[in-house]
């Protein structure tokens, strides 16, 4: 996959700052809100809800691109223990800021970001590559399949 090495982003996304730093990965998209406590393997990071549409797939090492959180407030403590694990994702991109995704953030300690120009959710596919500078309120998208 190219990175901004051999070409610019095929898009830039600008935002608001969660949890501040610089990281570049592989896009995981879902459309679906994560259920941190009952919906994940906090072993893996593997979502494990029922009828979800990323069932059985991991988040670890991926920029988790979702709507957000939902469940109860053991959501931050089941993220928390993908950090102890290894299989935390890399940055979160979510739209709708709530306690759970703000705290799950905190504690994961990954670049998040929130409060897009533009839908993450209408631009990032999965497999596409993103770098998300959190401090800089940017992410740039390189799409996977070349321009879109």
């Amino acid at each position: 996959m190219a990175t901004a090495e051999t070409r610019a982003p095929d898009l830039v996304i600008r935002g608001r700052k969660v949890v501040g730093g610089l990281v570049e990965g592989e896009a995981l998209v879902t459309r679906q809100t994560i259920s941190g406590w009952g919906g994940i393997n906090s072993m893996t990071g593997t979502v494990i809800e029922n009828h979800h549409e990323l069932k059985g797939i991991s988040f670890a090492g991926k920029v988790l691109v979702f709507p957000g959180a939902k469940g109860s407030s053991g959501w931050s403590g089941a993220f928390h223990t993908t950090k102890l694990t290894g299989s935390a994702p890399l940055a979160m991109l979510f739209n709708v800021t709530t306690t759970k995704a703000a705290l799950g953030a905190v504690v994961l300690r990954v670049p998040t970001m929130t409060d897009f120009e533009s839908d993450p959710l209408d631009a990032i596919a999965t497999g596409d590559w993103v770098r998300v500078d959190a401090d800089l309120g940017l992410v740039q998208v390189w799409k996977a399949n070349g321009r879109d």
